[in-house]
Formats: C-alpha cells, sequence, structure tokens
C-alpha cells in the first residue's frame, strides 16, 4: 500500500467519523437550545405606551388602573380600553400574565372607530382582530362546563377576527376556518409574564409568543384603527407596552 493510498484511507475514515458526530448531534438530549428572537421594543422609532396614550372606552371607572408602570386589569365588566389615536402599520410589544386560572383577555388591533359607537358596558367592539390572552385552565373549565372538547380555541394565541372584520388565517386553522391557532404551544401558565410581539402591516398581522411566530393572518379589513385592551372577567396585568409605527 502507497504513502498517497494510506493517506487517503485516512482522511476518508476522518470525515465518516465527523459526519457521524454531526448527525448525532441533534439527537443529543444535552444539546443547548437554539435562542429564541426577542423584539423588546427599544431602539429608534419605538414609543412606550402609557396611562396617557389610552382612553376607557365603556368599563367602570376602577377596571384600570396603573402603577409602578404595570397596566392591571379587574376583568370587570366585560370590556375595553382603547387607545387615543389609531394607527395603520406598526410593530408592537407587550408583555402580560394571568392572575386567575381560566383567565380572558385580548389585545384588539385596527379596530374601526365605527365599533365604539353606543358601545355599552359587558360588550366588545364588534369590528376588529383579537391576539387572544388566554389562560390555559380557560379550556379545563369549558370541558367540565359545556361536556365538550375544547377544539374551536386554543391558549397559545389564536388571531381572529371579531364582528363585521375579516381576514384569512394563516394555517393551522380553527374548525370554522376564522382563527388562526399557533403553530406551537409557549404560552406560560398564571402569574408568570408571557412576552408577545405583534407585527401589523399592510393588512396582514403576525404574532410571536414568547420569542417565536405562531399565528396570524393576511387580506385584513380593516387595516387602520385602534389598539384595544381587553377586560373579560379575570384580573390580568401587562406591562412594557410599546409600538413602533411604520410607513
Amino acid at each position: 500500500m502507497t504513502a498517497l493510498l494510506r493517506s487517503c484511507i485516512c482522511c476518508l475514515i476522518s470525515l465518516h467519523l465527523l459526519n457521524a458526530a454531526h448527525a448525532a448531534e441533534p439527537n443529543n438530549p444535552e444539546s443547548p437550545a437554539l435562542p429564541k428572537s426577542f423584539i423588546d421594543g427599544t431602539g429608534l422609532g419605538w414609543h412606550k405606551l402609557g396611562e396617557s396614550d389610552f382612553t376607557n372606552a365603556n368599563c367602570a371607572k376602577d377596571t384600570w388602573s396603573w402603577k409602578d408602570e404595570i397596566l392591571h386589569c379587574t376583568g370587570k365588566p366585560t370590556g375595553v380600553m382603547r387607545s387615543e389615536k389609531q394607527y395603520t402599520n406598526f410593530e408592537l410589544v407587550a408583555q402580560w400574565q394571568m392572575l386567575k386560572s381560566g383567565g380572558n383577555s385580548g389585545i384588539f388591533v385596527w379596530t374601526a372607530e365605527s365599533a365604539f359607537a353606543d358601545l355599552k358596558p359587558g360588550k366588545l367592539p364588534q369590528c376588529g382582530f383579537e391576539i387572544q390572552v388566554l389562560d390555559h385552565g380557560y379550556a379545563e373549565e369549558f370541558k367540565k362546563k359545556t361536556g365538550k372538547k375544547p377544539d374551536w380555541f386554543t391558549t397559545n394565541g389564536d388571531v381572529f377576527s371579531v364582528g363585521s372584520a375579516h381576514m384569512k388565517p394563516f394555517p393551522p386553522a380553527g374548525p370554522a376556518g376564522e382563527r388562526s391557532f399557533p403553530r406551537k404551544n409557549l404560552s406560560k401558565g398564571i402569574n408568570q409574564w408571557n412576552h408577545y410581539y405583534v407585527r401589523c402591516i399592510n393588512g396582514e398581522i403576525r404574532l410571536w409568543v414568547n420569542g417565536e411566530e405562531v399565528s396570524g393572518g393576511n387580506n385584513c379589513e380593516p387595516r387602520s384603527g385602534y389598539l384595544c385592551i381587553e377586560s373579560e372577567g379575570a384580573p390580568v396585568e401587562f406591562k412594557e407596552l410599546r409600538i413602533r409605527e411604520l410607513p
């Protein structure tokens, strides 16, 4: 065997061992997880949203309160707090935590001005898009109360149209074809902060939950309007509400 042939055989053996090692890496339970992508809402063009940026639309005076830059909602009555101004293309960052098992809330985007005409306490605007905020216990309570499977919603970041608004949801969609279900289940339970990043551009909505994109839709109408924070029966807190308007 010549020296050249021995050298070639050694190289092939080394390459085979290297490839085998790389192939085994994804199955190694000790391999570190890839970092998630968080947009914290700081930097050029970002604006922090506070008490002066919102107004109570149809809730009680004590439904909403701000303390130490945290927005607290009692959950009663059902209704919304809306932004002072309307937005078209924008990015939004928000953190939220539910304070009661089975709690329900949400963030509305592109809510039409007409949806606030004669909006009474106990009602939600009926023309806009909801970014669902829902505790995992809600599915369990639904099953106990109705005896039905909670298969028409999830607790990990649904996106859907409300009332006269409409959109084409990204798959996977709910049974009725109206909700965009999350592709991954990433929401945390009660008394734990969740991070939402929402991007609304040219009639398209995309939602990231705790660092990963999970749901959304396009062909939205309307594609401009108010932001709303929803009160719907349970105490919930929001913080680090930040927005960046886009062309």
